[in-house]
């Protein structure tokens, strides 16, 4: 009897992790997780409300593309982000509506329903959305809207839908998230500027490599950083590291760079499922850049735990 009653024991507390990633203040667990290289847990304890600030949701089942052809990543549904979680030990999450499905954000908010109220989302929208349709999304836990812009490359957004909407989306406390190419950044400084709602860069805007911080670019986000209206989310990605894994040499330097410079206006993201890589890296590896990125435990802290707070609407202690 008391072996079966450990066993009980045993078998409900691992239930109880599955169903609450992060519960137990940051514990990982070894797991192969699919569109994820590896299956090793991160080396990096997660504290108690870390939070995953960048990942989409596909399901191709319960949410078809909107557009014939449209690119759904196959395994990457609420369940294996789940998995994700267990691995690297985060409990909170930003989920971004991705490009295929244009402006149809049902696919987030059902993942935001789903995961609960440690889980918030960013929308895509155009000019044309209503304020009960906002009022919806608000209610449904989105806090901010994106722009993917990629120049030469018609998109579910424009430049010129930017500074309308952030005017509108300002009053309910929501950012506007740019996805756009470093020289595109720069070249829009003066819309920056102009906009009324806080403004968050995607993947360190998307600063390029070899040419680093002497890009333009970098000096652009800084500028609007200090000025404390402006966040930046540290994320790795394709086109913005040349070394690579294991130890992203080239972007860890603009992260620490980043982070010395201002690290309350830092966030951190997966990008999981790393949509635009072929090649899947180690998410495990990805997550434990930031004891590179940021040595200091209490930075780290602020990083994960505090800043996503702030800019989310997450209650601030976990």
């Amino acid at each position: 009897m008391i072996v079966r009653r450990r066993f009980i024991k045993s078998a409900s507390m691992a239930a109880i992790a599955s169903a609450a990633p992060g519960i137990f203040g940051g514990a990982s667990y070894a797991e192969k997780v699919p569109n994820s290289a590896g299956d090793q847990p991160a080396k990096l304890k997660a504290p108690a409300g870390a939070c995953d600030c960048h990942h989409h949701i596909y399901d191709a089942a319960r949410f078809p593309p909107v557009e014939p052809g449209g690119a759904i990543i196959p395994n990457a549904r609420v369940e294996e982000y789940q998995m994700l979680q267990r691995r690297i030990g985060t409990g909170r999450d930003i989920i971004v509506t991705p490009m295929a499905y244009v402006t149809d954000n049902r696919v987030t908010l059902d993942a935001i329903k789903r995961l609960g109220p440690n889980a918030r989302g960013v929308a895509v929208v155009h000019p044309s959305v209503t304020d009960a349709e906002l009022k919806m999304l608000n209610d449904g836990g989105i806090r901010g809207i994106r722009f993917s812009i990629a120049e030469g490359r018609k998109g579910a957004t424009s430049i010129d839908m930017i500074e309308p909407l952030s005017k509108r989306i300002s009053a309910l406390g929501w950012h506007v998230q740019i996805n756009m190419g470093a020289d595109q950044i720069a070249a829009a400084a003066d819309l920056w500027n102009r906009l009324p709602s806080a403004i968050v860069f995607d993947h360190m805007g998307h600063v390029p490599q070899p040419a680093g911080m002497s890009h333009p670019v970098y000096n652009v986000v800084r500028r609007l950083v200090d000025k404390g209206r402006t966040w930046v989310k540290l994320s790795v990605t394709y086109d913005n590291t040349k070394d690579g894994p294991p130890g992203y040499a080239d972007i860890t330097k603009v992260a620490q760079a980043y982070i010395k410079a201002a690290p309350e206006r830092m966030v951190w993201g997966s990008n999981w499922p790393h949509p635009n890589e072929t090649t899947k890296p180690d998410d495990a590896m990805l997550f434990d850049l930031m004891l590179k990125w940021a040595p200091d435990e209490k930075t780290r802290h602020r990083i994960l735990v505090e800043n996503p707070a702030a800019l989310y609407g997450f209650a601030k202690s976990a």
